[in-house]
């Protein structure tokens, strides 16, 4: 796809849509990518970014990250920070999987110790933490409780016994964004969600074991300060989010905000996914209640999910999950919005930070790191396709210019569609097994649909984050088990 003309590159890996791109556009455009990736980037991001630049109260840039493609209103790999007195929110500019993050968690097993028990390990979490469209968990809650869950996140696991106390320290926010308000979700959402704590979802979501093999450390301090400290050390890595009760809230809003944006605030946008309503309006602050409810959601159903994988690896084994060293690395979110603290021109001032499929990655010595990573910087999960592997990632001293943050995965790039009909789902299956790779599926077109071949690059993606000092990387793991959506 060729890329526009007006883009000039400012660095190595930074590259510019100025003001004069578009009419409208109150700050320029920035991309974070190589010259291959840049190349390879479908126009939607260039159009959506800029769209993005045009938005209310947007401040330095409109960001889109090395993984970036396209998305809904904002692309998938977006940034954009807002004055919170004069700025916008925008349920485009977070995503309708809110809080779509990803975890990874230890184990002291090695490769050679899991081998043997491969299949009955990924048969089991296949069958005890559900995959697929409509999928149901086993944790049965009345709408009253499932609200409580929304307000508190990993908190309430706490008191259920879904969760170790470490493990509410090893997530962003404490597994809970503060301020959430069940006052502000619909009953339509509450009756979508209240029954799918605990489930893993469809699409791109995954449940995978992997291995951290010595020649893919790249930087061995940082991998033993995260606990990868053996040859050959099997980890656990699963990605998913708040379903469709995060997919409701975003939908309920849009709609609001398409009511009321242009009629009640005069506010235009060039894309009707970037729906929006002034932050401090009510419907902003309610929306942003509403959305920090999906985000509690998300982190409890994480934190289920890890309850699940303990259990299971310890029935398998025979050994408590202390006694495997099941201790989280970190869970960390993307599709949210966030005020944060940040140096502007110099000055410290609190934004509202939208991230789309982007990852928070803040650099050594932060506020809001636990005291484990303070001299280490955040642990970063970048999930590669099932084929290819993943990537853990520390973040940069450097990275301020991105309000500290980073990629979130490899990035598609073709449609789910597309690659249904490229791909057959259950000879990917027999191909990934004969590459060592044992995969279990809810669906076989949902196993074509997340073919390799689909996404980018990992290893380019994350070079480029190092390059441009949003991250750098730690190790590399790969796959040997999959549960698959």
């Amino acid at each position: 796809m060729p890329v526009p003309s007006a883009l000039k590159r400012i660095t190595e890996t930074i590259w510019e849509l100025p003001t004069s791109y578009k009419p409208g556009m109150l700050v320029p455009a920035r991309i974070f990518a190589t010259e291959k990736l840049i190349n390879a980037m479908d126009a939607g991001v260039f159009d959506q970014v800029s769209n993005v630049a045009c938005l209310p109260g947007i401040q330095k840039y409109a960001f889109c990250m090395p993984d970036g493609h396209w998305g809904y209103g904002f692309p998938i790999g977006g940034l954009a920070a807002m004055d919170p007195e004069t700025g916008v929110i925008s349920p485009g500019g977070i995503g309708f999987d809110i809080n779509c993050g990803m975890r990874l968690v230890l184990t002291n097993l090695t490769e050679a110790e899991v081998k043997p028990r491969l299949k009955e390990l990924v048969d089991s979490l296949f069958y005890q933490v559900p995959a697929g469209v409509g999928s149901h968990g086993f944790v049965r809650l009345s709408h009253d409780e499932f609200c409580n869950v929304a307000e508190q996140g990993s908190r309430w696991c706490i008191k259920r016994g879904f969760a170790w106390p470490e493990d509410l320290e090893m997530t962003e926010e404490g597994g809970c964004f503060a301020g959430a308000d069940a006052a502000t979700i619909s009953q339509k959402a509450i009756d979508r969600g209240y029954n799918q704590i605990g489930t893993l979802g469809s699409g791109n979501h995954y449940l995978e074991i992997q291995v951290a093999r010595p020649e893919n450390i790249y930087n061995e301090e940082l991998a033993r300060a995260f606990g990868i400290t053996i040859p050959n050390q099997v980890v656990v890595m699963f990605h998913c989010g708040s379903r469709g009760f995060g997919h409701q809230v975003a939908t309920d809003y849009l709609q609001l905000f398409l009511s009321v944006m242009e009629r009640k605030y005069g506010i235009s946008v060039n894309d009707r996914e970037l729906a929006c309503a002034p932050f401090r309006s009510r419907e902003g602050q309610d929306y942003f209640a509403a959305m920090k409810c999906a985000v509690n959601m998300a982190f409890a159903n994480r934190q289920v999910i890890l309850h699940r994988i303990r259990e299971v690896f310890s029935d398998i084994f025979g050994r408590s999950p202390n006694d495997l060293g099941m201790e989280m690395v970190y869970d960390v979110a993307h599709n949210t919005a966030k005020l944060e603290t940040h140096t502007v021109d110099g000055q410290r001032r609190e934004l509202l930070v939208h991230r789309k499929g982007a990852t928070r990655a803040f650099g050594p010595g932060m506020e809001g790191l636990p005291e484990r990573y303070r001299e280490t910087g955040q642990p970063v999960i970048i999930g590669g396709s099932m084929e290819t592997g993943s990537y853990l990632l520390a973040g940069e001293s450097g990275g301020s210019e991105t309000f500290f943050t980073t990629a979130h995965g490899s990035g598609r790039t073709m449609s789910r569609h597309q690659a249904k009909k490229m791909v057959k789902g259950q000879k990917l299956q027999r191909d990934m097994e004969e590459r060592g790779i044992y995969v279990r599926t809810a669906s076989w077109g949902g196993l074509a649909e997340e073919a390799g071949r689909a996404y980018k690059d990992i290893d380019d993606v994350a070079e480029a984050t190092e390059r441009a000092h949003l991250s750098r990387r730690v190790v590399r793991l790969l796959p040997i088990g999959n549960v698959k959506g």
